[in-house]
């Protein structure tokens, strides 16, 4: 009998493919990436190499667990399912309005040699700005309930890199960013990001789509000074997660670049997620908003009842009048309900019931009449098992009263007692509010959240979040350095918006009056460590959907520097990142969804410098009027950060402006378009 040819060439494939198989690459569409994949000695290890420089040595992966074996080794390659995805889909809102999302894909799938023939998949993705990973375990017959105790998925860098980092830690992400070299970390949050020394190489490390599970920091192996090793935030038990086949982990992400700017320019976390699960977004809208929030960190307020009560109704009514004429979209009413003179007792907070000031329905009728939105707030006290109580009641009210915004609130420690912020319990409350509240039409705003790992793609109502150390900080400790504006865009906002409420205009609290000191980390000399136009490039510079005009009102009345709060837009078309140095100085412009205007924002650490930005991202058929706010020569953000200066010239796209920034200073630039 004759084997036709093709056929024959097809059976000796299929009868060695597993050998071949064994060892296997995947390339980014551009193929700078290359990610290699080994089964060595029987486990599995991947690596990875950029432009032809290795960027991750030989790291093993796998999964240990309690009352099972590990799923780390004694494998073999049963077969490997390619394909490659070129697609564009469009965000709800965002820092660019179209995304593409284009990748090669290589399903392994492993079986142990051995025993009960266990399964794990592993899925890798390669883009052209980097990689993700996850992990599958397929439902079968030996593996039903899991408690997983160890991710075993190594980081082994190929070099000393520079790294800017957070130390790890299971509650919260408020820290400032550390410099050091990476054999210098011993543990990290993510993201963490790397510079190589001739700064040709830019790598970032996160996660993407985290649900149903813990929350990943990085540990130093023992013994290694270059090797990081995933550490999932553990349960009371010490079990790191608990989960059933068929399941899936979150994706372990490095974006790669070979510039800070392309860093910043990055989809990867986004593509990594679903798409859309809402039907209906017309409800989901980004914002500006302005609040009785800033007063109660400065001490000339407070959140409780009594005579320095920020949240009552004529205050309130106070701050609808002014969004109304003042282009701000809503009002945040922090301290409302009752429960804030109760803080870190078990069932603290009322979601419902007003304090005796605050009239609701008297302001939101007000608020409805000055077609402003108003922005709910929820304060669990870390209480998150009450809270699950009371969230459809609370959540009705906000639905009867026409809210469709809510910032969260978790400063305190969990309850359930010894539960982490970062761990699988509280990933779950996190996004079971978001499921929620998308069911009620509300935006959320999470503060003291989980980290962001692109879930907005998801669920477009996850709008922004803390999860940084933001501008409270400057009411009652020392503050934040300027450096650490010019590293938040590398670091945090890397993976995803970010809630920073930029836009004190009284830098030294020359008019705040009289405050009263509430915080232990006060010592007197508390101050925003910026100049002035610093905190206006700030609302093109930090991402968010949400953004917050953060000031007293009244320091904001007859100020002409205002006017670029009032016209910079919350959605846009694109972003391109002009110029940067992690914890230098970065530029920034963006295109307003809605005409043809951008608007660009610079910012540099406590030196002054000058830049130079060609103005090639403006439509070559149009000319612009540039609205420049700016330093002067006498500005310097720690002893004469008010000094600002703005000023027209026409423009256009062969034009280049230098841009002189102060000492912790910045500049703000609407383009306007000439009709």
């Amino acid at each position: 009998m004759k084997i036709p040819f093709l056929i024959l060439i097809g059976l000796l494939l299929t009868s060695c493919s597993k050998k071949e198989v064994s060892s296997l690459m995947i390339n980014s569409p551009d193929k700078k990436i290359q990610v290699h994949f080994d089964i060595t000695n029987t486990k599995p290890v991947y690596s990875v190499t950029f432009e032809g420089k290795k960027i991750i040595n030989g790291s093993k992966l796998g999964l240990e667990f309690k009352h099972q074996e590990p799923l780390t080794g004694n494998f073999e390659v049963t077969e490997v399912v390619r394909n490659t995805v070129d697609k564009k889909w469009e965000q709800v809102w965002g820092e660019k309005k179209e995304v593409r999302n284009h990748y090669n894909e290589a399903l392994i799938r492993l079986k142990e040699k051995s025993g009960n023939k266990r399964k794990l998949n592993i899925v890798f993705r390669v883009f052209d700005d980097g990689l993700g990973f996850s992990y599958e375990i397929p439902k079968q017959d030996t593996l039903d309930s899991l408690y997983i105790t160890n991710e075993v998925t190594e980081f082994g860098l190929s070099d000393n890199y520079t790294t800017w980092f957070i130390p790890a830690n299971y509650e919260s992400y408020e820290a400032l960013y550390q410099n050091k070299l990476a054999s210098e970390v011993e543990s990290a949050n993510t993201p963490i990001t790397f510079e190589s020394a001739d700064k040709s190489v830019f790598v970032s490390i996160h996660e993407a789509n985290l649900t149903d599970y813990a929350g990943m920091t990085l540990k130093k192996q023992p013994g290694s000074d270059l090797n990081f090793e995933a550490d999932l935030v553990p349960w009371p038990d010490g079990v790191k997660v608990k989960t059933k086949t068929p399941m899936s982990t979150p994706w372990r992400t490095i974006q790669i670049s070979n510039s800070a700017e392309k860093l910043i320019e990055s989809t990867l976390i986004l593509n990594l997620n679903e798409p859309n699960k809402l039907k209906d977004v017309s409800w989901v809208k980004p914002c500006k908003y302005i609040g009785v929030w800033w007063g109660m960190h400065l001490g000339v307020h407070t959140w409780t009842l009594g005579e320095q009560h920020g949240a009552t109704t004529k205050r309130m009514k106070e701050y609808i009048d002014f969004a109304s004429e003042n282009n701000i979209d809503a009002v945040l009413a922090e301290g409302w309900s009752t429960g804030w003179e109760k803080w870190g007792k078990p069932k603290a907070f009322d979601f419902v019931t007003p304090y005796e000031d605050f009239d609701l329905k008297e302001i939101v009728a007000h608020a409805k009449k000055k077609d402003v939105k108003i922005m709910g707030h929820h304060e669990t006290g870390g209480d998150a098992q009450y809270y699950d109580q009371q969230i459809k009641e609370a959540f009705e009210l906000y639905k009867s009263m026409g809210i469709n915004y809510l910032k969260t609130g978790y400063a305190g420690p969990i309850q359930p007692s010894k539960q982490y912020h970062h761990g699988q319990y509280m990933v779950n409350h996190y996004r079971k509010v978001v499921e929620t509240a998308a069911r009620y039409r509300l935006n959320v705003n999470a503060h003291e959240p989980i980290k962001p790992t692109g879930i907005r793609r998801t669920y477009p109502n996850m709008m922004s979040r803390e999860g940084a150390r933001g501008m409270e900080w400057n009411g009652w400790s020392e503050g934040n350095p300027p450096e650490h504006h010019t590293i938040l865009p590398f670091t945090r906002i890397l993976a995803g918006p970010l809630d920073y409420t930029p836009g004190i205009f009284d830098l030294l609290y020359k008019n705040a009056g009289k405050r009263v000191k509430w915080n232990n980390l006060d010592k007197g000399n508390s101050g925003i460590n910026t100049t002035l136009s610093k905190q206006l490039a700030l609302y093109v510079v930090f991402y968010s959907p949400l953004q917050m005009a953060s000031d007293l009102i009244k320091n904001y009345k007859d100020q002409p520097a205002f006017q670029f709060i009032r016209d910079v837009p919350v959605d846009w078309e694109n972003t391109k990142v002009l110029n940067a140095q992690i914890g230098d100085y970065v530029t920034i412009v963006r295109k307003d969804i809605n005409s043809d205007d951008w608007y660009l924002g610079a910012i540099t650490d406590e030196n002054e410098r000058e830049l130079n930005v060609k103005l090639d991202f403006l439509d070559h058929k149009k000319e612009f009027i540039a609205e420049r706010y700016k330093d002067t020569k006498d500005s310097h953000w720690k002893n004469n950060p008010y000094p600002l200066q703005i000023l027209k010239q026409k423009v256009s796209y062969n034009d280049t402006l230098s841009i002189k920034l102060a000492a912790g200073g910045g500049q703000a630039i609407r383009f306007k378009a000439v009709q």
